[in-house]
C-alpha cells in the first residue's frame, strides 16, 4: 500500500465512487460536510478493505498550541465511537488541517506551524488501532501531505490544488442533487449576533426582561405559568414569520436574514430567549421540527440567536441547539452541524446540543427522537383536554 492510496466512498448500495490521491480527497470535503471548511480540523473515519468513509468530525483550531494534545486526543476518540450506534468502528482515519495564511504569511509556513498538531492527530488514533493513511494540510491554493516523504509527488512548494468540483464525488454529488452551501466562514456568519445598532437596544431590552422574568422562572407557583407564556409567545411569531413573504433569490442568505431579523422586537427576542434557558420550555419549543411548522421554526430560531448580543452571548446556546434539531430533523446535516457547532463554542457542556451532534455525526436517523416528541405533545394536549373536560 501507497501513502496515496484509494479511497472508496459508498454513497448508496447501488454506487461506488472511487478517489485517486490527495488532490481528489481535499475535492471531495465539501460534499462530505455540505460546505467547504476554512479554519478547520477535519477527521474522517475509514471502513472496511476499501476505505469506505464514515463518521467525520469537524472542528475549529485551536489557536494555543497547549491546547492541541487533548483536542487530538477528543477527536480520535469521538471518532472511535462514531461507529458505535451501528457496530461499525472505524478501521482508518483521515486528517485534514485546513488554513488560510495570514498576511504576508505563506502556505508552506502555515503547513510547518500546524504540523504539531498533525503528529498529535495521527499518534491519537494510532493509540485506538485507527492508523492515519493520510493526513493533508490546505492552504494558500495548495497542499501538503505530512504522510508521504517522497518529494517526487509531494514537494516541498506544495502541490497546486486541482479546479474545484472536477473529482468522481463532485460528478457523483452533481447527479444526486447534493449542493455545497459556501464556506464555513458564511455559514457561521449568519448566527452570528447583531452588530449596531440593534446590539445596544437589544442587550437593554434583556437587562429589563430578565428582572421581571427570572425571579418568577426561579419560583415554584409561577414557573409554568412562564413556560405558557413564552410558549404561547414563541407560537405567535412561528404565525408570523410562515405569514411573512420569503426573500427572493436575488436577495440570498443575507437578504433572507435582514428580512427575518425586521420581523423581531426587541422586547419579543429577549422574553423568548429568556424562557427559552429553561429545559422544559426549550424540549416543548423542540416539537417544532416537522410539516408546516419547520422553516419558520428554522427562521425562528437562528434570528434568536442573532439576537444573543453582548453579555447574552451564551443564552444563544438554546436557540442555536433548537435550529440544529430542526436542520437535522429536515435531513440538512450541514446546517445541523454548523448550529450545534456553535452552540457548543458557547457552551461545551449544553447537553442537548451534544446529544444532537454526536447523533448527527455519527449518521444516526432523527426520527426515533421525533417520534419521542411527538408522544409527549400528544401526552400534553391529551392532558389539557382532560383538564378542559
Amino acid at each position: 500500500m501507497t501513502q496515496h492510496s484509494e479511497f472508496t466512498r459508498q454513497p448508496s448500495p447501488a454506487a461506488q465512487v472511487t478517489l485517486r490521491g490527495p488532490a481528489e480527497l481535499i475535492d471531495s470535503l465539501p460534499y462530505l460536510l455540505g460546505y467547504h471548511p476554512d479554519d478547520s480540523v477535519v477527521l474522517v473515519g475509514l471502513h472496511g478493505p476499501s476505505g469506505r468513509f464514515g463518521g467525520r468530525l469537524r472542528v475549529g483550531i485551536p489557536t494555543k498550541e497547549e491546547d492541541w494534545p487533548e483536542l487530538a486526543e477528543q477527536m480520535a476518540d469521538c471518532l472511535r465511537g462514531s461507529g458505535a450506534p451501528r457496530g461499525d468502528r472505524p478501521d482508518a482515519a483521515l486528517v485534514f488541517l485546513c488554513r488560510d495564511p495570514a498576511d504576508g504569511e505563506g502556505g508552506r509556513a502555515v503547513m510547518e506551524r500546524l504540523r504539531p498538531l498533525a503528529q498529535r492527530l495521527r499518534t491519537a488514533c494510532g493509540a485506538l488501532d485507527m492508523p492515519v493513511y493520510e493526513a493533508l494540510c490546505v492552504s494558500g491554493g495548495r497542499y501538503w501531505s505530512y504522510c508521504c516523504p517522497d518529494t517526487r509527488c509531494c514537494p516541498a512548494e506544495g502541490t497546486p490544488l486541482g479546479v474545484p468540483g472536477t473529482s468522481a464525488i463532485a460528478a457523483a454529488a452533481a447527479y444526486a442533487g447534493l449542493r455545497v452551501k459556501g464556506t464555513l466562514k458564511e455559514m457561521t456568519a449568519r448566527l452570528a449576533p447583531l452588530g449596531p445598532p440593534t446590539a445596544g437596544p437589544q442587550e437593554q431590552a434583556f437587562g429589563i426582561a430578565g428582572a421581571a422574568l427570572v425571579p418568577r422562572m426561579l419560583g415554584e407557583a409561577d414557573r409554568e405559568t412562564v413556560r405558557t407564556e413564552t410558549l404561547a409567545l414563541a407560537g405567535r411569531l412561528l404565525d408570523r414569520y410562515r405569514n411573512a413573504p420569503t426573500a427572493g433569490r436575488r436577495e440570498g442568505a443575507a437578504g433572507a436574514d435582514t428580512r427575518d431579523d425586521r420581523l423581531l422586537s426587541h422586547e419579543e427576542a429577549a422574553t423568548v430567549v429568556l424562557g427559552l434557558q429553561d429545559r422544559v420550555t426549550r424540549d416543548r419549543a423542540a416539537e417544532w421540527m416537522e410539516g408546516e411548522e419547520a422553516a419558520p421554526a428554522l427562521r425562528l430560531w437562528r434570528a434568536l440567536a442573532r439576537r444573543c448580543v453582548g453579555a447574552y452571548a451564551e443564552h444563544a446556546a438554546a436557540p442555536l441547539t433548537l435550529a440544529g434539531w430542526v436542520a437535522w430533523s429536515g435531513g440538512d446535516e450541514s446546517d445541523a452541524r454548523v448550529a450545534l457547532g456553535r452552540a457548543l463554542d458557547l457552551d461545551p457542556e449544553y447537553v442537548f446540543a451534544r446529544l444532537l451532534h454526536s447523533a448527527c455525526n455519527s449518521g444516526l436517523d432523527p426520527e426515533p427522537l421525533r417520534q419521542c416528541l411527538r408522544r409527549q405533545r400528544a401526552a400534553r394536549g391529551r392532558g389539557t383536554a382532560a383538564v378542559q373536560g
